[in-house]
């Protein structure tokens, strides 16, 4: 057995639960290509590249504005902690100005007792400056940690009063002169000035640069006050003044009214005010005419001021300035403060805005691209939809349909948005409107050839079926046995000939007309099939198993026989022969038809296994191959599994017969033998009397001819091997050949009534053709039996006149069945047939 290598076509499964969602692409996605990204990235591109822009342009302002704020918030700081900075370097200078004034006592002290005294009296001034120090050190620690510049100039101003520290220490156990340890004083007190001006807003802040400036001018001003204090109550309690004191004093007062000058332009117009009235002071005027009186008189006179008038004077007046001094440091800070705050809250409003403005960009961007994604996705699924479900679903239902061609809706579009996505749904919806039509227009023009096809091979069938009946005549009526092989090799051609008329009805997809409503031995249906082929003699039946197929697929199950065996015979060398085997596997049965032909190469043989696991439609290519189009589709219509598979010298055909398909054996009486091979060998012809009474005349009539018959096998026909037959006799029957039964009519020449010479009918029917009476003419059942009838010797008819009689009727069945007869009756159990045998 060989197959031809033809083209399949796969039948997808349309029908699934979830459509597959992938599209396999025609080239490598390439990550660089911009055309080859999803539209979720392009979308997200769209999105993200504006959005980072967006926030590097705001992160550089905020970060702009977030420093702005560190720098006003450490401004503030730093000008707030002015307050201990004034507070220590005026304790600083009432230690130092107390101190220049104790130190010639000190020195001019008798003993111990005496030093300590004076020490004493400088304790106070001393705790005191302890005291704001260590508070100073309290309020610097958080500053000292944000800011390094501030940090190392707080380390200097920290170190001269350590430097202060050690001086007290040493005072009166290590010789040092006035002027060092006062300069370790002025050095201390130089340091926290520094410090004090050491808070810096920025350029573009230049108010907050003269706030800074006023308290640091006003500040200075006070230490120069405080420094010829410090001078003329030393040189008040010595009694006179050195010759130092002659320059210092001008040079001091000096720079003392340069300061006091650039605190008035720098301070505002109320500090100005409020400074003139505290210079009104009482207090404040008595200090100053007391300094006054002294500068003025010179370093030269004799005269010098009361040491303690002249600090009670100078400390009252100092004490107002401290006054004035913390209210413009307060004023100050309070103006660093609020710009601080001012410049926080911009901070915060802009980066609220900035992150409300971008997650409202974010928003409407991702609305919009959800939008444009849930369209383009949706539109997706609508074309893979209609691609892999709804219009392969649409063309099976028009390639199936038997009948008219239904109506098949299409769906909607799903993106109902006016936009260019829309008009694209718009387009696929038409362009799945059009493909539906025009499948619609293929399935009419299909049913149409398919009416055709049907038409044609009905035609056919009638003239093949004429065609065999002429030939049961001239076989019947020929003696030559040459010329009798020829006409039964006409017989076998025609047959095949009708078996490319049923191919055609299947071709069209029509089942066929050939049913029977008995099961049929499944022996008898391999030999009917063995009957259907031009090369049935080499064909052998190896073994097969006593089963029974059910009568309704017993036609297409001896045409999908009949093509395998067809196709094992022409593929082979005509010298082999090929092996017919059945047996029972599982609930089911399976045929193996074995060949020792050319065989077919693994491309081939998948190639065909495909074709028979999933029939294709028809097509031209199909009707090139139609053998094994028409096997996979009778295959498919009654759940067949046929396969081929590679032998040792040829093909191997699996037929897979399924539970549905095997019925149980009938009653004996209707199940016919077969013979051993399909091939029978026909007996001589028995010589008819010279004067043939009633009862050698045979069944059909006629008297048989004296023609003898060959002895060589004898071809059969479908019908002649699937027609119902009763149980043989003990000595054989001829059944299974063309003569007939040996001994079915004894009873119609041994007794037996004879038929009615007038066919009993009910009269004609809607063409006007004669109804049959049923069993109106069969004389045993209108009679009652007789035993002697039963026991009375019976002679054989002839042969040839019962195959003629049997060849007539079939041709009857098979115009009936031309005109859509769906079966074929069988007698009942216990009729009488037209044989004569019950």
């Amino acid at each position: 057995m060989a197959v031809g290598p033809e083209q399949t076509h796969g039948v997808s499964q349309h029908r699934r639960r979830r459509f597959d969602v992938r599209v396999v692409p025609h080239r490598r996605r390439s990550a660089l290509r911009l055309r080859d990204w999803r539209m979720r990235t392009k979308l997200a591109t769209v999105l993200v590249i504006p959005s980072v822009a967006f926030l590097v342009l705001a992160g550089v302002q905020t970060q702009s504005l977030v420093s702005s704020a560190n720098v006003l918030g450490d401004f503030a700081a730093q000008v707030g902690i002015g307050r201990e900075i004034t507070a220590l370097t005026h304790r600083l200078q009432m230690e130092r100005d107390r101190t220049a004034g104790e130190l010639p006592a000190l020195r001019d002290a008798a003993d111990e007792a005496a030093s300590e005294e004076r020490l004493a009296v400088l304790q106070p001034y001393r705790d005191a400056a302890d005291q704001a120090a260590a508070e100073l050190r309290a309020a610097a620690e958080p500053l000292a940690e944000a800011d390094a510049s501030w940090r190392d100039v707080y380390v200097v101003a920290s170190q001269a009063y350590q430097q202060v520290g050690y001086i007290r220490n040493t005072m009166t156990t290590v010789l040092l002169t006035d002027d060092t340890i006062i300069g370790n004083y002025h050095r201390a007190i130089d340091a926290l000035l520094n410090l004090l001006a050491q808070p810096t807003p920025g350029a573009d802040r230049p108010e907050l640069a003269d706030a800074v400036l006023r308290y640091v001018q006003f500040a200075r001003a006070k230490e120069l006050s405080s420094r010829v204090r410090a001078e003329l109550y030393s040189a008040a309690r010595v009694g006179s003044y050195d010759s130092e004191d002659a320059a210092q004093l001008p040079d001091l007062r000096a720079r003392q009214l340069t300061a006091l000058g650039a605190f008035r332009i720098a301070a505002t117009s109320a500090q100005v005010t409020r400074y003139d009235e505290m210079s009104l002071d009482p207090a404040f005027v008595a200090a100053s005419r007391m300094e006054e009186q002294a500068l003025s008189q010179g370093v030269s006179g004799s005269a010098v001021l009361d040491a303690e008038q002249w600090w009670t004077a100078s400390e009252a007046r100092h004490e107002l300035l401290q006054r004035f001094e913390a209210e413009v440091l307060s004023a100050s800070a309070r103006q660093a403060d609020d710009a601080s705050e001012t410049q926080l809250r911009e901070t915060l409003l802009v980066v609220g805005v900035i992150i409300s403005v971008l997650l409202v960009a974010v928003l409407i961007s991702v609305l919009i691209g959800r939008s444009l994604a849930r369209s383009i996705r949706l539109l997706r699924s609508q074309a893979l939809r209609i691609a892999q479900i709804e219009l392969p679903e649409a063309l099976a239902r028009l390639r199936s349909v038997s009948g008219g061609v239904p109506p098949i809706d299409v769906s909607p579009a799903v993106v109902r948005s006016l936009d260019e996505i829309g008009e694209l749904a718009e387009a696929f919806v038409a362009v799945h409107r059009s493909a539906v039509g025009v499948a619609v227009e293929q399935a009419n023009m299909r049913r149409n050839v398919n009416a055709m096809f049907i038409n044609l091979a009905r035609r056919s069938q009638v003239l093949v079926e004429r065609q065999l009946e002429l030939l049961d005549d001239l076989e019947r009526e020929e003696g030559d046995p040459e010329q009798l092989e020829n006409l039964f090799k006409l017989d076998h051609l025609a047959a095949r000939m009708r078996r490319n008329d049923e191919s055609l009805l299947v071709l069209a997809g029509t089942e066929s007309t050939r049913r029977w409503n008995r099961p049929i031995g499944l022996s008898a249906v391999l030999l009917a099939a063995s009957a259907e082929i031009e090369q049935y003699q080499r064909v052998r039946h190896e073994a097969v198993a006593d089963l029974h197929v059910v009568g309704h697929a017993v036609g297409e199950l001896v045409h999908l026989l009949a093509e395998l065996l067809e196709n094992a015979t022409a593929f082979s060398r005509p010298d082999t022969i090929v092996q017919v085997m059945a047996r029972v596997e599982g609930p089911g049965a399976v045929i193996e038809i074995a060949d020792q032909g050319l065989g077919m190469s693994a491309t081939a043989l998948a190639e065909a296994n495909a074709v028979l696991a999933a029939p294709p439609a028809a097509d031209v290519a199909t009707v090139e191959r139609m053998g094994l189009f028409v096997v996979s589709h009778l295959a498919a219509r009654h759940g067949i599994e046929v396969r081929l598979h590679g032998g040792a010298g040829g093909l191997v055909a699996r037929v897979r017969l399924p539970r549905p398909l095997l019925a149980a054996a009938p009653p004996p009486s209707l199940d016919p033998v077969p013979a051993p091979r399909g091939l029978p060998v026909a007996t001589p012809r028995p010589v008819a009397p010279a004067d043939p009474g009633p009862a050698d005349l045979p069944v059909a009539g006629r008297r048989p001819t004296t023609v003898p018959r060959q002895a060589h096998p004898v071809p059969v026909r479908a019908e002649d091997v699937l027609a119902p037959a009763a149980a043989p006799a003990s000595g054989g029957s001829g059944w299974w050949s063309r003569e007939g039964p040996t001994s079915s009519v004894a009873a119609v020449g041994a007794g037996a009534p004879a038929p009615p010479a007038v066919p009993v009918t009910a009269g004609t029917n809607e063409r006007g053709l004669p109804m049959r009476v049923p069993m109106a003419q069969l004389s045993a059942v209108t009679q009652s039996a007789r035993p002697e009838q039963q026991s009375a010797t019976r002679n054989d008819p002839d042969p040839e006149a019962v195959g003629g009689m049997l060849s007539r009727l079939y041709s009857g069945v098979r115009r009936a069945e031309a005109e859509e007869t769906t079966e074929i009756p069988v007698p009942p159990l216990g009729a009488w047939s037209e044989g004569g045998r019950k």
